[in-house]
Protein backbone atom coordinates (compact mmCIF):
# COMPACT_ATOMS: atom_id res chain seq x y z
CA UNK A 1 0.00 0.00 0.00
CA UNK A 2 1.07 3.31 -0.88
CA UNK A 3 0.88 5.71 2.23
CA UNK A 4 1.63 8.60 0.66
CA UNK A 5 -2.10 8.27 -0.92
CA UNK A 6 -3.50 8.04 2.95
CA UNK A 7 -4.83 11.04 3.93
CA UNK A 8 -5.65 12.23 7.35
CA UNK A 9 -8.04 14.15 8.74
CA UNK A 10 -7.06 16.19 12.19
CA UNK A 11 -8.62 14.19 15.09
CA UNK A 12 -11.66 15.52 16.31
CA UNK A 13 -13.13 14.64 20.15
CA UNK A 14 -16.29 12.91 20.42
CA UNK A 15 -18.30 13.07 23.61
CA UNK A 16 -20.79 11.59 25.13
CA UNK A 17 -24.18 12.84 23.99
CA UNK A 18 -25.32 13.09 27.24
CA UNK A 19 -24.33 14.27 30.93
CA UNK A 20 -22.41 11.71 32.86
CA UNK A 21 -20.57 11.03 35.64
CA UNK A 22 -17.65 13.30 36.78
CA UNK A 23 -14.56 12.72 39.34
CA UNK A 24 -12.24 9.72 39.60
CA UNK A 25 -13.15 6.12 38.60
CA UNK A 26 -11.41 3.33 41.13
CA UNK A 27 -9.79 0.45 39.01
CA UNK A 28 -9.40 -3.12 40.66
CA UNK A 29 -6.18 -5.24 41.21
CA UNK A 30 -7.30 -7.14 38.71
CA UNK A 31 -7.33 -4.15 35.90
CA UNK A 32 -3.53 -3.44 36.99
CA UNK A 33 -1.56 -6.50 36.56
CA UNK A 34 -1.55 -5.22 32.26
CA UNK A 35 -0.80 -1.81 31.51
CA UNK A 36 -0.88 -2.23 27.89
CA UNK A 37 -2.48 -1.17 24.68
CA UNK A 38 -4.03 -3.43 22.52
CA UNK A 39 -4.78 -2.44 19.08
CA UNK A 40 -7.32 -4.21 16.65
CA UNK A 41 -8.54 -3.86 13.08
CA UNK A 42 -11.65 -4.72 11.62
CA UNK A 43 -12.09 -4.87 7.52
CA UNK A 44 -15.56 -4.20 5.85
CA UNK A 45 -15.75 -4.74 2.31
CA UNK A 46 -17.48 -2.37 -0.33
CA UNK A 47 -17.24 -2.60 -4.37
CA UNK A 48 -19.59 -0.99 -6.69
CA UNK A 49 -22.65 -2.61 -5.69
CA UNK A 50 -22.05 -2.44 -1.51
CA UNK A 51 -21.13 0.92 -1.06
CA UNK A 52 -21.30 1.34 2.68
CA UNK A 53 -22.67 5.01 3.13
CA UNK A 54 -21.97 7.50 5.78
CA UNK A 55 -20.12 5.04 8.11
CA UNK A 56 -18.01 8.07 9.46
CA UNK A 57 -21.47 9.90 10.84
CA UNK A 58 -22.82 6.77 12.19
CA UNK A 59 -19.86 5.33 13.73
CA UNK A 60 -19.18 9.08 15.43
CA UNK A 61 -22.98 9.24 16.42
CA UNK A 62 -23.28 6.10 17.86
CA UNK A 63 -20.08 6.07 19.84
CA UNK A 64 -21.21 9.62 21.06
CA UNK A 65 -24.68 7.65 22.38
CA UNK A 66 -22.50 4.75 23.58
CA UNK A 67 -20.26 6.71 25.82
CA UNK A 68 -23.23 7.69 27.64
CA UNK A 69 -22.87 4.06 29.12
CA UNK A 70 -19.20 3.63 28.69
CA UNK A 71 -18.33 6.88 30.11
CA UNK A 72 -14.92 5.64 31.77
CA UNK A 73 -13.72 5.86 28.36
CA UNK A 74 -14.59 9.19 27.85
CA UNK A 75 -11.67 10.37 30.60
CA UNK A 76 -7.73 10.15 31.30
CA UNK A 77 -5.83 7.71 33.63
CA UNK A 78 -4.30 8.91 36.70
CA UNK A 79 -2.48 7.19 39.40
CA UNK A 80 -2.44 7.81 43.35
CA UNK A 81 0.81 8.76 45.08
CA UNK A 82 1.76 4.61 45.41
CA UNK A 83 0.90 3.85 41.55
CA UNK A 84 -1.94 2.64 41.71
CA UNK A 85 -4.32 3.34 38.26
CA UNK A 86 -7.52 5.26 37.84
CA UNK A 87 -9.87 6.86 35.79
CA UNK A 88 -10.61 10.71 36.12
CA UNK A 89 -13.98 10.89 34.20
CA UNK A 90 -13.07 14.46 33.05
CA UNK A 91 -15.99 13.67 29.71
CA UNK A 92 -13.43 15.13 27.19
CA UNK A 93 -13.82 12.71 25.09
CA UNK A 94 -12.62 9.67 22.38
CA UNK A 95 -10.43 10.61 20.13
CA UNK A 96 -11.42 10.03 16.05
CA UNK A 97 -10.01 10.27 13.18
CA UNK A 98 -11.17 10.00 10.10
CA UNK A 99 -8.75 8.93 6.68
CA UNK A 100 -9.07 8.45 3.23
CA UNK A 101 -7.27 5.96 0.67
CA UNK A 102 -7.29 6.86 -3.09
CA UNK A 103 -6.11 2.76 -3.46
CA UNK A 104 -8.58 -0.35 -3.31
CA UNK A 105 -9.03 -1.81 0.12
CA UNK A 106 -7.28 -5.09 -1.48
CA UNK A 107 -4.01 -3.50 -1.90
CA UNK A 108 -3.71 -4.47 2.25
CA UNK A 109 -3.75 -8.01 1.34
CA UNK A 110 -3.95 -10.50 4.40
CA UNK A 111 -4.53 -8.31 7.61
CA UNK A 112 -3.88 -11.46 9.76
CA UNK A 113 -0.01 -12.00 8.72
CA UNK A 114 0.40 -8.79 11.55
CA UNK A 115 2.87 -6.24 10.57
CA UNK A 116 2.87 -3.16 12.66
CA UNK A 117 4.65 -1.11 9.41
CA UNK A 118 1.59 -1.17 7.88
CA UNK A 119 -1.84 -1.63 10.20
CA UNK A 120 -0.65 1.03 12.87
CA UNK A 121 -1.24 3.11 9.70
CA UNK A 122 -4.90 2.50 10.51
CA UNK A 123 -4.75 2.87 13.63
CA UNK A 124 -4.77 6.14 15.96
CA UNK A 125 -2.41 6.07 18.72
CA UNK A 126 0.01 8.56 20.63
CA UNK A 127 3.32 7.83 19.24
CA UNK A 128 5.33 10.09 21.69
CA UNK A 129 3.62 8.28 24.96
CA UNK A 130 6.09 7.40 27.99
CA UNK A 131 3.55 5.01 29.56
CA UNK A 132 0.17 3.65 30.07
CA UNK A 133 -0.87 6.86 31.74
CA UNK A 134 -0.81 8.73 28.71
CA UNK A 135 -2.40 7.22 26.58
CA UNK A 136 -6.28 7.21 26.11
CA UNK A 137 -8.74 5.02 27.14
CA UNK A 138 -9.94 4.40 23.94
CA UNK A 139 -9.31 5.87 20.40
CA UNK A 140 -10.97 5.44 16.96
CA UNK A 141 -10.08 5.61 13.77
CA UNK A 142 -12.29 5.19 10.35
CA UNK A 143 -9.83 4.62 6.91
CA UNK A 144 -12.59 4.83 3.54
CA UNK A 145 -10.88 3.68 0.31
CA UNK A 146 -11.65 4.11 -3.30
CA UNK A 147 -13.34 0.25 -3.20
CA UNK A 148 -16.08 2.00 -0.67
CA UNK A 149 -14.35 -0.41 1.77
CA UNK A 150 -13.87 0.76 5.19
CA UNK A 151 -11.04 -0.66 8.09
CA UNK A 152 -12.27 0.38 11.30
CA UNK A 153 -9.33 0.64 13.62
CA UNK A 154 -9.40 0.61 17.53
CA UNK A 155 -7.02 0.99 20.16
CA UNK A 156 -8.11 0.18 23.96
CA UNK A 157 -6.34 0.91 27.22
CA UNK A 158 -6.17 -2.85 28.43
CA UNK A 159 -6.13 -1.22 31.92
CA UNK A 160 -9.90 -0.74 31.35
CA UNK A 161 -11.08 -3.50 30.27
CA UNK A 162 -9.76 -7.52 29.04
CA UNK A 163 -10.71 -8.40 25.56
CA UNK A 164 -13.79 -9.90 26.66
CA UNK A 165 -15.05 -6.94 28.24
CA UNK A 166 -13.81 -4.55 25.22
CA UNK A 167 -15.64 -7.24 22.99
CA UNK A 168 -19.25 -6.53 24.96
CA UNK A 169 -18.88 -3.12 24.64
CA UNK A 170 -18.13 -3.72 20.80
CA UNK A 171 -21.09 -5.51 20.39
CA UNK A 172 -23.22 -2.43 22.30
CA UNK A 173 -21.62 -0.16 19.99
CA UNK A 174 -23.11 -1.95 17.22
CA UNK A 175 -26.47 -2.46 18.98
CA UNK A 176 -26.79 1.47 18.97
CA UNK A 177 -25.57 1.81 15.42
CA UNK A 178 -27.89 -0.37 14.52
CA UNK A 179 -31.20 1.60 16.44
CA UNK A 180 -31.65 -1.19 19.23
CA UNK A 181 -31.87 -1.43 22.74
CA UNK A 182 -28.52 -2.76 24.58
CA UNK A 183 -29.31 -6.55 25.36
CA UNK A 184 -26.60 -6.18 27.78
CA UNK A 185 -25.89 -2.61 29.51
CA UNK A 186 -22.53 -2.40 30.74
CA UNK A 187 -21.77 -3.35 35.04
CA UNK A 188 -19.32 -0.80 36.29
CA UNK A 189 -18.80 -1.91 39.50
CA UNK A 190 -15.67 -3.29 40.50
CA UNK A 191 -15.92 -3.10 43.93
CA UNK A 192 -16.43 -6.80 44.28
CA UNK A 193 -12.61 -7.08 43.27
CA UNK A 194 -11.43 -4.86 46.81
CA UNK A 195 -8.80 -6.56 48.16
CA UNK A 196 -9.49 -7.88 51.83
CA UNK A 197 -9.09 -6.37 54.91
CA UNK A 198 -6.34 -7.41 56.02
CA UNK A 199 -5.21 -9.09 52.76
CA UNK A 200 -4.46 -12.26 52.91
CA UNK A 201 -1.33 -13.67 50.91
CA UNK A 202 -0.91 -17.00 51.74
CA UNK A 203 -0.28 -18.13 48.15
CA UNK A 204 2.94 -17.88 46.18
CA UNK A 205 2.44 -15.81 43.20
CA UNK A 206 4.99 -16.75 41.00
CA UNK A 207 3.43 -14.85 38.16
CA UNK A 208 4.68 -11.66 39.97
CA UNK A 209 8.26 -10.02 39.56
CA UNK A 210 10.47 -10.26 42.20
CA UNK A 211 10.57 -6.88 42.74
CA UNK A 212 8.33 -3.83 42.60
CA UNK A 213 9.09 -1.83 39.69
CA UNK A 214 7.44 1.27 38.18
CA UNK A 215 5.33 1.17 35.09
CA UNK A 216 6.52 -0.05 32.03
CA UNK A 217 7.91 2.38 29.38
CA UNK A 218 6.39 1.98 25.87
CA UNK A 219 9.10 3.82 24.08
CA UNK A 220 12.78 2.15 23.81
CA UNK A 221 14.90 3.62 21.69
CA UNK A 222 17.74 0.76 22.25
CA UNK A 223 15.19 -1.97 21.22
CA UNK A 224 16.15 -5.08 19.63
CA UNK A 225 14.66 -5.35 15.92
CA UNK A 226 11.63 -7.32 16.35
CA UNK A 227 10.21 -9.88 14.09
CA UNK A 228 6.35 -10.54 13.90
CA UNK A 229 5.08 -13.82 13.24
CA UNK A 230 2.00 -15.99 12.88
CA UNK A 231 1.63 -20.07 12.81
CA UNK A 232 -0.85 -21.91 11.73
CA UNK A 233 -2.06 -25.44 13.83
CA UNK A 234 -5.18 -27.12 11.88
CA UNK A 235 -7.23 -29.21 13.68
CA UNK A 236 -5.33 -32.53 11.76
CA UNK A 237 -2.18 -31.28 13.92
CA UNK A 238 -3.77 -30.43 16.71
CA UNK A 239 -5.21 -33.63 17.15
CA UNK A 240 -2.64 -35.80 15.93
CA UNK A 241 -0.60 -34.06 18.88
CA UNK A 242 -3.47 -34.63 21.31
CA UNK A 243 -3.51 -38.28 19.64
CA UNK A 244 0.31 -38.53 21.04
CA UNK A 245 0.50 -37.19 24.23
CA UNK A 246 -2.94 -39.18 25.62
CA UNK A 247 -1.68 -42.68 24.02
CA UNK A 248 1.61 -42.53 26.08
CA UNK A 249 0.26 -40.58 29.10
CA UNK A 250 -2.87 -41.15 29.57
CA UNK A 251 -2.96 -42.09 32.86
CA UNK A 252 -0.88 -39.17 34.01
CA UNK A 253 -3.93 -36.36 33.00
CA UNK A 254 -6.58 -35.78 35.14
CA UNK A 255 -8.69 -35.09 32.07
CA UNK A 256 -7.58 -34.83 27.98
CA UNK A 257 -5.77 -31.84 27.49
CA UNK A 258 -7.62 -28.89 25.11
CA UNK A 259 -6.11 -27.31 21.99
CA UNK A 260 -5.15 -24.61 23.72
CA UNK A 261 -3.14 -26.14 26.38
CA UNK A 262 -1.18 -28.26 24.08
CA UNK A 263 -0.28 -25.02 21.80
CA UNK A 264 0.60 -23.36 25.36
CA UNK A 265 2.97 -26.47 26.26
CA UNK A 266 4.71 -26.45 22.33
CA UNK A 267 4.90 -22.82 22.24
CA UNK A 268 6.75 -22.50 25.97
CA UNK A 269 8.91 -25.24 24.94
CA UNK A 270 10.26 -23.45 21.87
CA UNK A 271 10.20 -19.90 23.22
CA UNK A 272 12.79 -21.42 25.78
CA UNK A 273 14.97 -22.84 23.51
CA UNK A 274 14.84 -20.13 21.39
CA UNK A 275 15.37 -17.83 24.11
CA UNK A 276 18.51 -19.62 25.03
CA UNK A 277 17.49 -19.91 28.66
CA UNK A 278 20.14 -21.51 30.90
CA UNK A 279 19.38 -24.89 31.48
CA UNK A 280 19.28 -24.37 35.64
CA UNK A 281 17.40 -20.84 35.32
CA UNK A 282 13.64 -21.57 35.76
CA UNK A 283 11.37 -20.61 32.67
CA UNK A 284 7.95 -19.40 32.87
CA UNK A 285 4.80 -19.25 30.70
CA UNK A 286 2.13 -16.64 32.32
CA UNK A 287 -1.41 -17.79 30.78
CA UNK A 288 -4.45 -15.27 30.89
CA UNK A 289 -7.34 -17.35 32.63
CA UNK A 290 -11.21 -15.90 32.73
CA UNK A 291 -11.44 -15.34 36.75
CA UNK A 292 -14.86 -15.13 36.43
CA UNK A 293 -16.26 -18.51 36.16
CA UNK A 294 -14.52 -19.34 38.89
CA UNK A 295 -16.33 -17.45 41.02
CA UNK A 296 -19.54 -18.59 43.32
CA UNK A 297 -20.62 -14.87 43.16
CA UNK A 298 -19.94 -13.50 39.58
CA UNK A 299 -20.48 -10.04 38.52
CA UNK A 300 -23.72 -9.45 36.53
CA UNK A 301 -23.34 -9.99 32.60
CA UNK A 302 -21.33 -7.20 30.71
CA UNK A 303 -18.95 -6.63 33.32
CA UNK A 304 -16.85 -3.74 32.16
CA UNK A 305 -13.46 -4.43 33.68
CA UNK A 306 -10.55 -7.07 33.99
CA UNK A 307 -11.35 -10.63 34.77
CA UNK A 308 -7.87 -11.89 33.65
CA UNK A 309 -5.74 -13.29 36.23
CA UNK A 310 -2.59 -14.98 35.41
CA UNK A 311 -1.14 -18.81 36.32
CA UNK A 312 1.93 -19.66 36.29
CA UNK A 313 3.59 -22.60 34.88
CA UNK A 314 7.16 -23.24 35.54
CA UNK A 315 9.82 -25.13 35.29
CA UNK A 316 13.58 -25.57 35.25
CA UNK A 317 14.53 -25.13 31.78
CA UNK A 318 16.70 -28.44 31.14
CA UNK A 319 13.55 -30.67 32.13
CA UNK A 320 11.48 -28.32 30.08
CA UNK A 321 13.48 -28.53 27.07
CA UNK A 322 14.38 -32.27 27.25
CA UNK A 323 11.19 -34.22 27.85
CA UNK A 324 8.54 -34.62 26.47
CA UNK A 325 5.62 -32.53 24.91
CA UNK A 326 3.12 -33.97 27.85
CA UNK A 327 5.61 -33.13 30.71
CA UNK A 328 4.76 -29.48 29.47
CA UNK A 329 1.08 -30.04 28.97
CA UNK A 330 0.86 -31.33 32.48
CA UNK A 331 2.88 -28.40 33.86
CA UNK A 332 0.39 -25.88 31.94
CA UNK A 333 -3.02 -27.71 32.88
CA UNK A 334 -1.55 -27.75 36.17
CA UNK A 335 -1.39 -24.14 36.32
CA UNK A 336 -4.84 -23.29 34.76
CA UNK A 337 -6.35 -25.72 37.63
CA UNK A 338 -4.55 -23.95 40.15
CA UNK A 339 -6.94 -20.70 39.61
CA UNK A 340 -9.78 -21.10 41.90
CA UNK A 341 -11.78 -18.58 43.95
CA UNK A 342 -9.46 -18.36 46.48
CA UNK A 343 -5.79 -18.15 43.84
CA UNK A 344 -8.29 -14.76 42.68
CA UNK A 345 -8.64 -13.40 45.86
CA UNK A 346 -5.06 -13.99 46.92
CA UNK A 347 -3.94 -12.40 43.51
CA UNK A 348 -6.17 -9.02 44.38
CA UNK A 349 -4.36 -8.96 48.34
CA UNK A 350 -0.85 -9.64 46.22
CA UNK A 351 -0.75 -6.82 44.29
CA UNK A 352 -2.24 -4.58 46.86
CA UNK A 353 0.27 -5.53 49.26
CA UNK A 354 3.32 -5.34 46.80
CA UNK A 355 2.27 -2.99 43.84
CA UNK A 356 3.96 -5.28 41.61
CA UNK A 357 3.44 -5.93 37.63
CA UNK A 358 3.96 -9.45 35.91
CA UNK A 359 7.23 -11.10 35.55
CA UNK A 360 9.00 -10.22 32.75
CA UNK A 361 12.78 -12.07 33.21
CA UNK A 362 12.40 -15.51 31.49
CA UNK A 363 8.63 -15.30 31.17
CA UNK A 364 6.92 -15.78 28.50
CA UNK A 365 2.61 -14.58 28.09
CA UNK A 366 -0.60 -15.97 26.40
CA UNK A 367 -4.10 -15.38 26.20
CA UNK A 368 -6.60 -17.39 24.05
CA UNK A 369 -8.53 -15.04 21.91
CA UNK A 370 -10.75 -18.18 20.10
CA UNK A 371 -14.07 -17.68 21.83
CA UNK A 372 -14.29 -13.73 21.59
CA UNK A 373 -16.91 -12.34 18.98
CA UNK A 374 -14.73 -10.08 17.01
CA UNK A 375 -16.39 -11.39 13.73
CA UNK A 376 -20.00 -10.67 14.61
CA UNK A 377 -19.13 -6.74 14.92
CA UNK A 378 -21.86 -5.30 12.94
CA UNK A 379 -22.74 -1.86 12.48
CA UNK A 380 -24.90 -2.24 9.88
CA UNK A 381 -23.12 -2.72 7.26
CA UNK A 382 -22.52 -6.75 7.47
CA UNK A 383 -19.65 -8.33 9.41
CA UNK A 384 -16.12 -7.84 8.76
CA UNK A 385 -14.15 -9.86 5.89
CA UNK A 386 -10.82 -9.59 8.09
CA UNK A 387 -10.23 -8.70 11.96
CA UNK A 388 -6.37 -8.45 13.17
CA UNK A 389 -4.26 -7.39 15.96
CA UNK A 390 -2.68 -4.07 14.45
CA UNK A 391 0.40 -4.67 16.82
CA UNK A 392 1.82 -6.85 19.16
CA UNK A 393 2.67 -6.24 22.84
CA UNK A 394 6.49 -7.59 23.63
CA UNK A 395 6.30 -10.87 25.71
CA UNK A 396 2.47 -11.75 24.77
CA UNK A 397 1.60 -14.80 22.68
CA UNK A 398 -1.90 -14.63 21.25
CA UNK A 399 -3.94 -17.45 20.02
CA UNK A 400 -7.03 -16.95 17.75
CA UNK A 401 -8.96 -18.83 15.01
CA UNK A 402 -7.88 -18.14 11.77
CA UNK A 403 -11.34 -16.19 10.67
CA UNK A 404 -15.01 -17.11 11.69
CA UNK A 405 -16.02 -20.49 10.06
CA UNK A 406 -12.20 -22.07 10.50
CA UNK A 407 -11.00 -24.18 13.08
CA UNK A 408 -7.96 -23.48 12.40
CA UNK A 409 -5.73 -22.04 15.73
CA UNK A 410 -3.24 -19.35 14.77
CA UNK A 411 -0.74 -18.21 17.14
CA UNK A 412 0.82 -14.93 17.06
CA UNK A 413 3.47 -13.54 18.65
CA UNK A 414 6.78 -10.83 18.64
CA UNK A 415 10.37 -11.62 19.32
CA UNK A 416 13.88 -10.19 18.58
CA UNK A 417 14.81 -11.05 14.97
CA UNK A 418 17.82 -13.76 16.21
CA UNK A 419 14.94 -15.00 18.50
CA UNK A 420 12.23 -15.43 15.64
CA UNK A 421 14.61 -17.21 13.41
CA UNK A 422 15.06 -20.06 15.90
CA UNK A 423 11.86 -20.30 16.98
CA UNK A 424 10.46 -20.38 13.53
CA UNK A 425 12.24 -24.07 12.66
CA UNK A 426 11.43 -25.36 15.95
CA UNK A 427 7.56 -24.52 15.90
CA UNK A 428 6.95 -26.73 13.06
CA UNK A 429 4.71 -29.56 15.06
CA UNK A 430 6.03 -32.85 12.89
CA UNK A 431 7.63 -35.19 15.39
CA UNK A 432 5.42 -34.25 18.33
Amino acid sequence: MDYSKLKKVEPVQVVPSGKTPGGLYLLSNLDQTFPYPIEIVFAYKGNGTNIIKNPTEILKTSLAKILEDFYPFAGCLDATWDGKMMVNCTGDGVPFVEAFSDEDMEVLGDLTIIDPLKLRKLIHFNDTAQNILEVPPLTVQVTRFKCGGIILGVAFNHVLVDDKAFADFTNCWCEVARGSPLSVPPYLDRSMFSARQPPNTQISHHEYTKTRYPLPTLIDKNQEIRTNQTFCFTPNIVSQMKKHVMESYSNQFSSAPTSFELVCALVWICWTKAAKISPDSTTKLLIAVDGLPKLQQQPPEGYFGNGIVWSCAQCNARDLTRKTLSFAVRIVQNAIKEVTEEYIRSAIDYHEVTRKGLDLENSLWITEWNRLPFYEVNFGWGEPMQVAQSSLVDNLVITRLQGKDSENIVVSLSLPAFQMEVFRGLIQPEGY
